[in-house]
């Protein structure tokens, strides 16, 4: 197999991007809790940081686990939109999960028969990959406002991502400072991903 062949390059390219989702993920409970204290968004909702935190459990719980089928916190209402919402972002966080887990499952296989060879990509195509962050960081660094509507607009097909604090208070905690730590922490991880492959050629 060619080490440029394009199912090489597109396992490559999804172990990355999901290994980076995953990541963000299980990050984003430190993340969120550091911004909780630092923008004293408790005092917002009028809740403690733990209670918060609770809250937050709940809600990725209901993000990753495809047999938990409505979303429930303990102390923030959810309106319709936003239920809409966060079940269309379920889906896309099930589809990582599923695409990460099938990578990590060649990859353990490809390991254990000793044909690693056979998933490593060329010099050339790990560089074009590794660069391609790059390609948006400057408009994510310059206004990530804008980037993250652009966000919205390229994976969901409406506009339920745009929260009213009065009935979905859950906003005032899930500020554009932790998302933007999440997408600062998650591109980071998928960097690193071909690093580590630049590193052992």
């Amino acid at each position: 197999m060619r080490r440029d062949n394009f199912l090489v390059i597109a396992y490559n390219f999804f172990f990355a991007l999901t290994v980076s989702v995953v990541g963000a993920i299980i990050i984003s409970w430190p993340l969120l809790f550091i911004c909780i204290l630092f923008q004293k968004t408790y005092e917002i909702v009028n809740l403690s940081i733990f209670k918060i935190m609770a809250n937050y459990n709940q809600l990725i719980w209901y993000l990753i686990w495809p047999f938990d089928k409505k979303l429930q916190m303990s102390n923030f209402p959810t309106s319709i939109n936003a239920a809409e919402h966060f079940a269309d972002v379920k889906k896309l966080f099930i589809m990582s999960i599923i695409v990460f887990i099938i990578c990590l499952l060649i990859w353990i296989i490809a390991k254990k028969k000793q044909q690693m060879d056979m998933l490593v990509l060329d010099k050339s195509w790990t560089i074009i990959l590794l660069l391609l962050p790059v390609i948006v960081l400057p408009f994510a660094l310059i206004n990530f406002d804008g980037f993250f509507v652009f966000f919205h607009h390229l994976f969901f097909s409406n506009s339920n991502w745009l929260f009213d604090p009065n009935t979905d208070p859950i906003i005032d905690v899930l500020t554009e400072e932790f998302f933007a730590a999440c997408f600062a922490v998650g591109a980071f991880i998928y960097e690193l991903f071909f690093i580590k492959e630049l590193l052992h050629k």
